[in-house]
């Protein structure tokens, strides 16, 4: 089995990114995962990553997948996600939706025991392992890891876990495949900018969809199908996930559009992803039951 090790990694996802190995369609790899501060944080001590910004958000990759084209869906399965025995937090002024609050800066060392995090000596959490950085590579531009938008990127998207399958665009021949900054927890919002940021390896299995039509970047997991977006602001994203999902009922179950807007309106659930990032991240979700009453199949 193709393993990328964590140190071939990124932090900025580019069309000119050489890529450090090649797979084809149907082939499962391991890809071994820093933090997001690139493993610089071990001792609660430490109040800041000796780089600083830096080096946060590194993702491993790029991988060249043979024989994808601009056009094309990459579809990736997450098969596992298997944790580092100890995850970090670190927060102070400034940092995320709740940072104009703090006075100081504090740094976190999380043990992970038996699938849970032991936050402090009350609460043992139980983990639910998710990737917060996915994607692929923008067709022109160079977006630093950091930053999410429709090539996937920094999504922080806690449905993105074990057993969840993410379509993501082909914008470059090869699709140049690159993901990093797994948390063992992470909340919805992720509102004062970390989650348990955790060194990872994740397994995966990948595959190209050719002539198929979806809205980008797309996940299905457990029993909901959903759209994400990331824009400047929170009303801007879900506007944006609202109609991907939209015209995805329309034009996928052949639905006339204000009866789609309807259902959506009812069965339909808008969550936030992240509020921290250079771009909000919102999803919206839908129940597959409903494509299967339709007739409607994903590859």
């Amino acid at each position: 089995m193709l393993r990328i090790q964590r140190e071939q990694s990124v932090f900025k996802l580019s069309p000119h990114n050489a890529p450090v190995a090649h797979a084809s369609p149907g082939d499962t790899i391991v890809f071994e995962t820093f933090d997001c501060y690139s493993n610089e944080i071990t001792s609660e001590n430490q109040v800041i990553a000796a780089s600083g910004w830096d080096r946060s958000n590194p993702a491993t990759g790029p991988l060249y997948v043979d024989g994808a084209k601009p056009g094309d869906i990459l579809k990736v399965e997450i098969v596992t996600i298997e944790l580092d025995s100890q995850g970090a937090m670190r927060v102070g002024p400034g940092s995320g939706a709740l940072g104009h609050v703090l006075e100081e800066r504090k740094t976190k060392i999380i043990p992970i025991v038996d699938g849970r995090a032991r936050f402090n000596d009350r609460l043992q959490l139980e983990i639910n392992p998710m990737i917060g950085v996915i994607g692929t590579a923008p067709k022109e531009e160079e977006i630093p890891t950091s930053t999410p938008g429709t090539h996937g990127g920094n999504m922080d998207c806690k449905r993105i876990g074990q057993g969840s399958v993410i379509y993501l665009p082909v914008n470059v021949p090869g699709a140049l495949l690159a993901m990093g900054d797994v948390h063992a927890l992470m909340g919805d919002g992720e509102v004062i900018i970390c989650g348990i940021e955790i060194a990872a390896k994740v397994t995966v299995k990948i595959d190209i969809l050719s002539e198929w039509s979806l809205p980008l970047p797309m996940v299905t997991a457990g029993d909901q199908i959903m759209t994400i977006a990331s824009k400047k602001t929170l009303d801007e994203a879900a506007v944006a996930a609202s109609e991907m999902m939209l015209q995805f009922i329309h034009e996928g179950l052949g639905m006339e559009l204000q009866e789609a807007g309807m259902l959506l309106s009812i069965v339909g659930d808008l969550r936030i992803c992240q509020i921290v990032d250079p771009l909000m991240t919102v999803r919206m979700e839908f129940p597959l039951w409903i494509l299967e009453e339709y007739g409607y199949q994903l590859k």
